[in-house]
């Protein structure tokens, strides 16, 4: 007869903890917290890997089995300032292109869009300055900035195709016209001229932007 031996502790099973899971998580967010400080006072090319483990007060083996190297910190600084959390979000997955998407009127996407971008630009504008600027010198940071740079056109042309549904642009303006529009009024360096450079509020860039995009970009309601 053979017997049924207790299954010894660990094996057979995933140990699970949600403090270590915890722990991991606010580890992640004080290097990437370092590593954005960093990158924007000092400059991409200037910060090492030692000192953003330095600010965030781990190990460098930590770093990089955190995030990774300095190309993969960059990234990942970037990302999750255009996301807002600890993790980068797909454009089609966050919540103000999923509210902008569902409005029926061209103006509302445009005022949904624009809030959206003004809770964005706080935190992504100096990123994304330090990346150009990285961008300049430095391959994986030239890389890094095409592909956003691209990105960004792509989804501006998708803004464009989705406020064109609405029969409300004007019909003298393409798809790729309006999508240029919006890509060179809603990139950081246009947030930093007028908020950073010239003292406007959010709120004051904001409704310009909305009065701009609406004023230029749809038909005058008899012309619908």
């Amino acid at each position: 007869m053979t017997e049924h031996l207790p299954e010894r502790s660990g094996q057979g099973r995933r140990y699970h903890s949600p403090r270590r899971v915890e722990q991991a998580v606010a580890t992640r967010r004080a290097v990437l917290d370092a590593a954005r400080d960093l990158f924007v006072d000092k400059g991409y090319l200037a910060t090492t890997v030692a000192d953003v483990a330095r600010q965030a007060r781990v190990a460098v083996d930590t770093v990089y089995a955190t995030v990774g190297r300095k190309p993969a910190l960059l990234r990942e600084v970037l990302e999750t300032a255009i996301s807002g959390s600890d993790q980068a979000v797909p454009a089609e997955q966050r919540d103000y292109v999923v509210r902008m998407r569902a409005a029926t009127s061209a103006r509302d996407k445009i005022q949904i869009y624009v809030a959206g971008l003004v809770r964005i630009q706080p935190r992504l504008a100096p990123v994304y300055l330090a990346l150009r600027d990285a961008a300049s010198t430095d391959a994986e940071s030239a890389a890094l900035w095409s592909e956003i740079s691209g990105r960004r056109a792509t989804n501006m042309r998708m803004f464009a195709a989705d406020m064109r549904a609405t029969g409300e642009l004007r019909a003298d303006l393409s798809d790729d016209e309006v999508a240029d529009i919006v890509w060179s009024m809603n990139g950081p360096e246009y947030w930093t001229l007028l908020v950073g450079d010239r003292g406007w509020s959010p709120e004051r860039f904001g409704a310009f932007v909305v009065d701009v995009w609406t004023r230029l970009l749809l038909a005058a309601p008899e012309a619908r």
